[in-house]
């Protein structure tokens, strides 16, 4: 098929192949379909000449579900089994599949795949069906309005068919601009709790290809020697003993003097050949501090005239309310540097492709950042990079650097080779945990003022850490008036009704690479506020329940109340307050990336002997639930990652260095920490919302809670293994 990029509109083709129906939208944000005289308008949906239905997923897949909910959304609008379509994953391309979120860029994070698509995909599937149905009333000659398609049959009366014998027609067509949406009280697949994942079939047979799994007809792999100190950069090395391991080929510093590529036949050559490495490094700007520095260093911020009024409140007036109150409680938090720890550590290949180009394979999570990353390395023109995207063996934010660090490692390795064979990059774990990027250090403090009937009358709440944002691409659209809206999300935006509330924010120097974590602030955040809500109820001799939902009251305010709506929901469905004896229950609710979480956590043992969690019941609001089997799992998978790191998890530095190395001592959760998860979605018609994410914020402070119930010990410094706490 012959393609003219010069021109906008259809793309059309009656190849000897057959024909093909490509339905997407334009820069304008109108649907289309795209003819073969322009390919710049690349779709959401493909209708081979024989049938096949694939959805174009324009987000990667890491486990979080999108290469089933896309389609789902596709097969909902056509009418469609899920049997009956397929996905592939889109190019890169930000002028047709940006994140709508994002920008003017294409990348998958902060919940947002299902929620910036919904009606993305919704339209492309509706214009695809009214496409079909408009061929078939042509080749029927019977009003369109006649015409159904189920199961991806096209009927009429008494006349069928399969909707294979329209494509042809229906790609001569221009798609309707506003075409009618399916009416939610006739889905079919969106909701439905018998849809199961579409990638679930390959990855549990093997054939499912990850970054690490491709292995190129005669690449090389190739691995960087980094330095332990942060900063240090290379002065010169020494490969004499990398030359002794068969399979060495050869050693190069990159050009950003950031390390030395280590080039070998295999994955255990280019390990040995990089251990046997000596390197001379300057140190002169390398970090030096240990975490013992950087935790004094935010607690001196936190006792101090913060350097942002977040909330523009008088502080003064906060103050002396919080001093003139009848009760004054106050705590001070700490929560540490944590690592990303996907199962998956990062890789990438990269190849010269036929004409000159570049072709990268990678579980790319913000293309966009990559393909000019590599465009601007090569000095190529963008149309000549190519990302081809693969499946991620987890993320939890790590693939999505502002600065695309592991694959611009990747082009710097390669571009100092003759490109003849491609070039795999690999990261051991042992680089993953000690030199990736983390989640920033914080720190806390808050002053709650409660009167004589224990109602709040001033919350002082100040926060201290290492600002994400600040020094990436990111910073002119996230941080505004200095503030880094993601140190204080989930307080500056609380849906909770507090009188008298001061938010103070102060940057703290970063001391490693830093970077969004599942959830981002609200990993800290919801901690604090959870765990000052629970005290705060404790000290108004008050259920803690009550106490939150006296300040959701406002049932005229949709965050209110859908916020109160899950706490409700999980007190039911966790029997709260009839816990069985030597057992305590913790509870704690929180919005974020737009949805509405809350869990009850159930514990047993002691704090010496060992705490036991024996369940987590959750009730999440996310607005219609596309895929509910996803959703459970996802909120499952955000209540473990939160509550395993909070237990035992932490990254320390010692001269800058990190301490730990891999999973022995950087432990992930095990299945036997948590004995159930119960997951409850709230039935609802707003438009869908982000699941990845908002699973985690309150597993931890509802998690403290009970352990505060069961044995009155409190945590205000993170993680809970290291600071009084055992688990069993």
């Amino acid at each position: 098929m012959t393609i003219n990029t010069s021109r906008r509109g259809f793309l059309k083709s009656a190849a000897a192949a057959g024909a093909v129906l490509l339905v997407g939208a334009r820069h304008d944000g109108a649907l289309a379909a795209a003819s073969s005289e322009s390919a710049q308008l690349n779709p959401f949906v493909r209708i081979d000449a024989d049938g096949t239905v694939t959805a174009i997923v324009k987000h990667f897949e890491m486990g979080q579900g999108p290469a089933t909910g896309l389609p789902t959304i596709i097969a909902e609008e056509i009418g469609l089994r899920m049997d009956q379509i397929e996905y592939d994953f889109a190019p890169s391309n930000p002028q047709v599949y940006a994140n709508l979120a994002f920008g003017q860029a294409q990348g998958t994070g902060g919940s947002t795949a299902i929620a910036n698509s919904w009606m993305q995909y919704r339209q492309a599937g509706a214009a695809a069906r009214e496409m079909l149905i408009a061929a078939a009333a042509q080749a029927w000659g019977v009003d369109a309005s006649g015409i159904t398609i189920e199961e991806g049959i096209v009927k009429a009366g008494d006349k069928s068919a399969p909707l294979a014998e329209f494509v042809a027609a229906a790609a001569q067509m221009e798609a309707p601009a506003e075409p009618t949406l399916k009416d939610p009280s006739d889905f079919v697949l969106i909701g439905n709790e018998s849809v199961r994942r579409k990638d679930s079939p390959i990855k549990t047979n093997g054939q499912a290809i990850y970054g690490m799994d491709l292995h190129l007809p005669n690449q090389m792999v190739a691995m960087i020697k980094r330095p332990e100190a942060r900063g240090a950069t290379v002065t010169g090395f020494d490969d004499s003993a990398s030359k002794e391991v068969k399979g060495f080929i050869n050693a190069a510093t990159l050009p950003n003097q950031a390390g030395v590529a280590v080039y070998a036949e295999n994955t255990w050559a280019a390990i040995q050949a990089r251990d046997a490495l000596e390197v001379e490094w300057d140190t002169s700007a390398a970090e030096t501090r240990n975490s013992d520095d950087i935790e004094a260093e935010i607690r001196t911020a936190l006792d101090a005239e913060p350097q942002y009024n977040v909330n523009k409140a008088d502080m003064s007036a906060v103050a002396a309310a919080v001093d003139g109150a009848d009760t004054v409680l106050e705590e001070t938090f700490y929560f540490p540097l944590l690592a990303h720890a996907p199962m998956e550590p990062m890789n990438c290949t990269i190849e010269q492709s036929a004409d000159g180009g570049i072709l990268l394979h990678d579980a790319a999570q913000i293309p966009t950042i990559t393909h000019f990353a590599l465009a601007e390395i090569f000095q190529l023109p963008p149309e000549k990079i190519e990302i081809k995207t693969l499946l991620a063996g987890g993320s939890f934010g790590r693939r999505a650097t502002p600065d695309a660090d592991y694959q611009v490692e990747a082009a710097l390795a390669f571009a100092l080779t003759d490109r003849s064979r491609p070039v795999k990059l690999v990261w051991t774990r042992e680089d993953d945990i000690r030199s990736g990027y983390y989640r920033p250090a914080f720190g806390h403090k808050v002053r709650v003022g409660l009167d004589g009937q224990g109602n709040i009358v001033g919350w002082q709440h100040q926060v201290a850490g290492q600002s994400i944002m600040k020094g990436t691409p990111f910073e002119s659209v996230l941080v505004h008036d200095g503030i880094d809206h993601s140190s204080v999300e989930g307080i500056a935006d609380s849906p909770y009704a507090i009188p008298g509330m001061s938010l103070g924010l102060t940057d703290t120097p970063k001391a490693t690479t830093l970077l969004w974590w599942r959830s981002v602030g609200h990993t800290h955040t919801a901690y604090v506020m959870e765990t000052m809500m629970d005290k705060a109820a404790e000290a108004a001799g008050r259920d803690p329940v009550e106490f939150r939902m006296a300040h959701l009251s406002d049932a005229s305010n949709a965050d209110q109340a859908r916020k109160a709506g899950v706490l409700k929901l999980a007190m039911e469905k966790a029997d709260w307050g009839n816990a069985p004896a030597g057992h305590a229950q913790g509870i704690a609710v929180h919005k974020s990336f737009g949805s509405y979480a809350a869990e009850v956590v159930e514990v047993s043992g002691n704090v010496d002997d060992g705490i036991k969690i024996e369940k987590v019941t959750c009730a999440v609001d996310c607005g219609i639930a596309v895929n509910p089997d996803v959703i459970r799992a996802q909120i499952e998978g955000g209540v473990g990652y939160g509550i395993g790191h909070v237990m035992r998890d932490q990254i320390t530095l010692t001269s800058g260095t990190v301490d730990q190395f891999n999973f022995p001592d950087y432990e992930p959760l095990r299945i036997g920490d948590i004995a159930a998860i119960d997951v409850h979605i709230v039935p609802s018609a707003e438009a869908p919302t982000g699941v990845g994410e908002p699973g985690t914020p309150p597993s931890a402070p509802a998690l403290a809670n009970a352990i505060r119930a069961l044995s009155g010990v409190k945590v205000t410094t993170l993680p809970m293994a290291e600071n009084g706490v055992s688990f069993v």
